[in-house]
C-alpha cells in the first residue's frame, strides 16, 4: 500500500504524528508533506523533533515542491489523508486551488478517483467551513473529524488517538485492533 499524508498547520498535529508512527510500524509506504505552518505547530504543541517526524518515512517533500511525484496523477497511490486539515487547506482542496503540494496532491487524488480522507481541525465551524466540507463529501471525500468515542472507556490519551486513527485506517481497509470495537467484549 502507498499513501500520501499531508500534515497542515492546524492544532492536533499529534494525530498526524501518531498516524505516521503506526503506518511506519505497518511498513506502509508513506509520501509525506508537512506544511510550513505544521512544522511550527509541531514545535509548539508537541515534544517531537521535526527530524524524528520526517524520519518516519523515506519520502518527504516540501510544500512548494510541485516536481514531487505525488503532484502527478500518473504516480499511483492508494489514497491520501490530510491530518489535521486546516480550514485554509480544506478550502483550497474544495475549490481546486492547488497553491501548495498538499492541495495539489489532494487535487490529484480527487481527479484520479482515489480515496481522500480529510481530518478537519476547527471548532466551532462556520457556514463556509461546512459548505466546503459538504462540497467535498458530495464528490466522495471522507470527512472524518477527530472526535473520540467513549464507549470503549479510554484509559489514557493514546486510547483517544488510537480510536481516531483506527477509523482512518478502516477507510483504507487496513486491518487494525487499536481499540475495542462496539459489540466486542
Amino acid at each position: 500500500m502507498k499513501l500520501v499524508v499531508g500534515i497542515t498547520g492546524a492544532t492536533g498535529v499529534i494525530y498526524g504524528i501518531k498516524l505516521l508512527e503506526l503506518l511506519n510500524r505497518m511498513n506502509i509506504e508513506v509520501h509525506l508533506v508537512i506544511s510550513n505552518w505544521a512544522e511550527k505547530v509541531i514545535i509548539k504543541e508537541t515534544d517531537y523533533l521535526l527530524e524524528y517526524v520526517k524520519g518516519l518515512t523515506k519520502y518527504v517533500y516540501k510544500e512548494n515542491n510541485f516536481d514531487a511525484p505525488i503532484a502527478s496523477g500518473s504516480f499511483k497511490t492508494d489514497g491520501m489523508i490530510v491530518i489535521p486539515c486546516s480550514m485554509k487547506t480544506l478550502s483550497g482542496i474544495a475549490n481546486g486551488y492547488a497553491s501548495n503540494l498538499i492541495n495539489r496532491s489532494a487535487d490529484v487524488i480527487i481527479k484520479e478517483s482515489r480515496k481522500l480522507v480529510i481530518v478537519p481541525r476547527e471548532t466551532p465551524l462556520s457556514v463556509i467551513h461546512l459548505e466546503n466540507m459538504l462540497k467535498l463529501a458530495r464528490i466522495g471525500v471522507t470527512i472524518l473529524p477527530p472526535i473520540p468515542a467513549f464507549y470503549q472507556k479510554p484509559q489514557n490519551i493514546d486510547d483517544i488517538y488510537n480510536h481516531v486513527i483506527s477509523r482512518i485506517l478502516d477507510q483504507f481497509n487496513i486491518a487494525n485492533e487499536l481499540f475495542q470495537r462496539w459489540g466486542q467484549s
